[in-house]
């Protein structure tokens, strides 16, 4: 199976239909069927390793002030116990916990929305750890590399760029240029396999600290990279940034 980075954005784009939500929707049918999902959003952030472990997770509403039907919405697939377990064993020693309470995220759900939109492939999330540096997150992610050959798709969901306190509010807006740059550094180093760039975001400089400033929203992209194996390569399936500082780069690794 592949690896897939998704760059999400607005939970509106679960209810929309545009050009990202359209990428994802393709990449949803050029995958081999997967025998369940395991995702890691942005909007799972921890303190710890947690993996939902029950059947019938709940779908989140993790966010306030959009609309009804939103909030209304459901992604009612199956959680898969047996693939939480083994997620555990794959990555011990570190302890992944057992959860019953978090269910499915919005960062999961806009995007499944459109690449299954049956909600009848199995799910299970992976939260993030916030205590830990990116190069664990890396690490962590290339663990996961054995259930690619057992028919499991590898999802991470967040934004390259995700700067919320900077954005313009104009539909349409122009991209800051440092926005720009880093989202472009990032291809350049996905395009000639420079993962350890990726993980130093200190190296990256300001561009780097204005798009990260705080690290929920990339980390998921080092899940996926971690799992890139030699003949992998990555293609983009979309990109823009949104409202100057939300990054949508969607990015497939082995496809």
């Amino acid at each position: 199976m592949p690896a897939v980075f998704f760059g999400h954005g607005t939970p509106m784009n679960a209810l929309a239909s545009n050009k990202y939500t359209e990428a994802w929707r393709r990449i949803g049918d050029a995958v081999p069927r997967p025998r369940a999902i395991l995702a890691i959003s942005a909007h799972w952030y921890t303190g710890g390793t947690g993996v939902t472990a029950n059947e019938r997770p709940r779908t989140n509403h993790d966010f306030g002030g959009f609309p009804d039907a939103l909030s209304e919405f459901q992604y009612p697939a199956a959680g898969d116990p047996s693939l939480a377990e083994r997620v555990r064993e794959l990555l011990a020693p570190v302890n992944a916990e057992h959860d019953s309470s978090w269910g499915f995220d919005h960062g999961t759900w806009s995007v499944l929305a459109h690449a299954f939109p049956r909600a009848d492939i199995p799910l299970v999330q992976l939260s993030i750890d916030a205590t830990q540096p990116p190069k664990f997150h890396y690490e962590l992610g290339a663990r996961l590399a054995p259930l690619r050959d057992d028919g499991v798709l590898i999802i991470g969901s967040g934004n390259v760029v995700h700067h919320l306190r900077l954005r313009r509010w104009r539909e349409g807006a122009q991209p800051y240029d440092w926005a720009v740059e880093f989202d472009q550094r990032v291809r350049d180093c996905l395009a000639g396999r420079d993962h350890e760039q990726l993980f130093n975001l200190d190296g990256m400089g300001e561009a780097a600290r204005l798009s990260v400033p705080t690290p929920d929203h990339y980390l998921p992209l080092l899940y996926v990279i971690g799992l890139q194996e030699k003949t992998d390569n990555a293609e983009f399936a979309v990109d823009g940034i949104e409202r100057g500082s939300i990054g949508m780069l969607s990015v497939s690794i082995g496809q």
